[in-house]
């Protein structure tokens, strides 16, 4: 390894989809995101767009997420992250999903084996869009199945802005009990958890296969008083320094934004350096690392 600077990775952005549907057909779940977060024409950015602001930001490579809020689109976008992965693989690794909307179990499980053969790296599942909670047994043979084929497992969990899918769902106890279960999982809190930060702290702190990102979010309020996120930025500049993921859910945040509030926060040195890129490429494949430093 040489002493430049290492590359910069975002990891979580959602896959620029030519399959999914319009956002019109998401219903409530789209509409009151829009309502809240203001995307706008967000949503309908390319490949070409995401290139071009990560360029623009200096981020070098991107892990694409299948995610998807309704319907039954796993496959198609599991495909397409793959694609995209193959056509710039010093660019994008990928996590996949499976199918939540009905969950049929079995089909869920080969859904994941899909995934490892596809060369992908985790799988992103989004229980409380579609009913589920993060601890709910049918998702069990999921989580069981990705630990044993070494991918990792990226949940929301904490707050959505969806007025049908109740947030409780989501709370950092579940997830504290799938790392419990399951404690060679690599298991990744999407969004902060916020607005249970000191519980989603607690869990972390136990578990060490628990790594948490930030996506959607803006880090300022890390660094704001009454935010509620005064405890992750105490414990996240020494003690959780190792379990903290820089991730936008581009188009939700914006790259440049995102990584000039991470800078204003005061966090150490090797703090951002465990943020924007160790942590990251940990749990990326030898492969991958030697073309990421």
């Amino acid at each position: 390894m040489d002493s430049a600077p290492s590359t910069i990775i975002d990891f979580r952005v959602r896959v620029p989809s030519s399959v999914r549907p319009p956002i019109a057909a998401g219903g409530e779940v789209y509409t009151q995101y829009e309502a809240v977060l203001d995307i706008g024409a967000g949503w309908h950015k390319g490949m070409d767009e995401l290139l071009a602001e990560m360029d623009l930001a200096g981020i070098g490579h991107a892990v694409l997420h299948a995610e998807f809020e309704h319907g039954d689109y796993a496959d198609a976008l599991n495909e397409e992250v793959a694609e995209q992965v193959r056509l710039r693989p010093d660019r994008f690794s990928g996590f996949g999903t499976v199918s939540l909307e009905p969950l049929s179990v079995m089909r869920a499980v080969r859904q994941v084996e899909r995934v490892a053969a596809l060369g992908l790296k985790g799988i992103n599942v989004q229980p409380s869009f579609f009913g589920l909670a993060i601890d709910d047994r049918p998702l069990y043979p999921v989580y069981s199945k990705a630990t044993e084929l070494g991918l990792a497992v990226a949940i929301h969990t904490g707050v959505n802005y969806s007025r049908n899918h109740p947030i409780e769902a989501e709370r950092p106890v579940r997830l504290d009990q799938v790392a419990c279960d399951f404690p060679e999982a690599t298991l990744i809190a999407c969004h902060g958890a916020w607005p249970w930060v000191p519980e989603i702290v607690a869990v972390a702190r136990r578990h060490p296969n628990v790594l948490i990102d930030f996506g959607g979010l803006a880090p300022k309020y890390l660094g704001v008083q009454g935010s509620g996120w005064e405890m992750m930025r105490h414990f996240m500049d020494r003690l959780l320094r190792e379990q903290i993921l820089f991730a936008t859910d581009w188009p939700v945040f914006p790259h440049g934004r995102a990584l000039a509030e991470w800078h204003g926060l005061g966090l150490r040195a090797e703090t951002l350096d465990a943020l924007l890129h160790d942590n990251a490429k940990r749990l990326l494949s030898p492969r991958e690392e030697a073309v990421l430093i």
